[in-house]
């Protein structure tokens, strides 16, 4: 990678993070109880943006520098893995066991069909 792609990379995470913090506090003012839905949504949209992207380099060509700063960059900083499992151990550590059950399989479940819609998507 060049020293424009890593500075692209890093421009793009600066935008996912805020991005994420932002769709998330949306969501999660918007919910009640201890259910992480903000949480949910930013990662299973994270992964149908990450599903378009690939299918635009697998099916139409884009160049793999474009998926590297937007899939990396930006989609990589807007979506994370460590808060879904905290969030998940703080549900089952609360005695919500189902709740924590719910999280890891909608999670699971809605993230991969999401990435599975967005080649889908791309592929038109």
């Amino acid at each position: 990678m060049t020293w424009a792609e890593w500075a692209l990379v890093a421009l793009a995470g600066a935008v996912g993070a805020p991005l994420r913090y932002a769709v998330d506090t949306l969501v999660s003012g918007r919910t009640d109880g201890s259910f992480p839905l903000g949480t949910m949504v930013v990662n299973v949209s994270g992964a149908l943006v990450l599903g378009v992207l690939t299918g635009l380099v697998m099916y139409h060509g884009l160049a793999r520098e474009p998926k590297v700063v937007l899939g990396t960059g930006l989609v990589g900083a807007y979506t994370t893995f460590s808060t879904f499992s905290v969030e998940t151990l703080a549900l089952f550590e609360a005695g919500e066991a189902r709740a924590g059950a719910a999280n890891v399989m909608l999670s699971l479940f809605a993230g991969s069909a999401a990435a599975a819609a967005g080649l889908a998507l791309a592929s038109i």
